[in-house]
């Protein structure tokens, strides 16, 4: 199936698991991907630091006049940070609401000129984390909460776009990968904190990078052209409980 056939989709974080396996599933469903991330990372087609201004007018306007458009932009780069409120350092605090939220800011921003010529698709992922707290994620809470609502007021104003811009954000749960597993190896003990995790977990287990592609798939094609301003988890059930 080629269910983004032609579509141009600009990834970021696509260094990362869930990015990288987002942007080999846009290309295996006829789509071109624009693959960014950090330049030490490396193996992109942009290296685009989501917290500067800078990087997204240089990579928007590269991208503007090698193709002159967009259909899609997934904004995948995220960072975690374990802590409480009071452990939590400012320096901290700010990063991480730098990378998750300005970063999602930005580039729905100086994305959507480019989305709007022909109407396009925004995928921000958020997490659970931005639908439920945890006592010690004060500052991924704050960001990822941040991310769901900047998303609602994106597709608000891309609907009023003719042709309409979709801004949807997707919310999984524990995804297999670098980032949990830095998370997990924060706890004095990593392998019972896993066990812990999965058991939280109706369906008994983490998620994959390749299931959160799958439903980024799904909001950049067609078949998903009434769906905008939603929030879709992927968590196994976790949030129902």
């Amino acid at each position: 199936m080629n269910r983004l056939e032609g579509k141009i989709v600009l990834v970021t974080g696509a260094a990362g698991a869930i990015g990288a396996a987002i942007a080999s599933a846009v290309e295996q469903q006829g789509g071109v991907t624009i693959g960014s991330d950090l330049a030490s990372r490396g193996g992109v087609a942009h290296a685009l630091d989501v917290t500067a201004e800078a990087d997204w007018l240089r990579a928007i306007a590269a991208i503007e006049r090698s193709a002159g458009r967009l259909d899609g932009l997934i904004n995948a780069a995220g960072i975690v940070a374990v802590g409480s409120v009071e452990d939590t350092e400012f320096a901290t605090w700010r990063r991480v609401m730098a990378v998750n939220l300005d970063g999602t800011f930005l580039g729905c921003k100086y994305a959507m000129p480019l989305l709007r010529k022909n109407g396009g698709s925004i995928v921000n992922i958020s997490s659970v984390s931005g639908l439920v707290g945890g006592h010690n994620l004060a500052a991924y809470n704050a960001s990822k909460g941040g991310v769901r609502l900047l998303t609602k007021s994106v597709a608000l104003y891309g609907a009023r776009q003719k042709p309409p811009v979709r801004c949807n954000s997707v919310h999984p749960a524990f995804i297999d990968g670098p980032l949990v597993d830095g998370m997990i190896a924060q706890f004095r003990d990593p392998a019972t904190a896993r066990e812990r995790m999965a058991a939280m977990v109706p369906l008994g287990r983490f998620g994959t990078p390749a299931e959160v592609a799958a439903l980024c798939v799904y909001l950049l094609a067609d078949e998903s052209a009434f769906v905008t301003g939603a929030e879709l988890t992927l968590d196994g059930g976790l949030t129902a409980q």
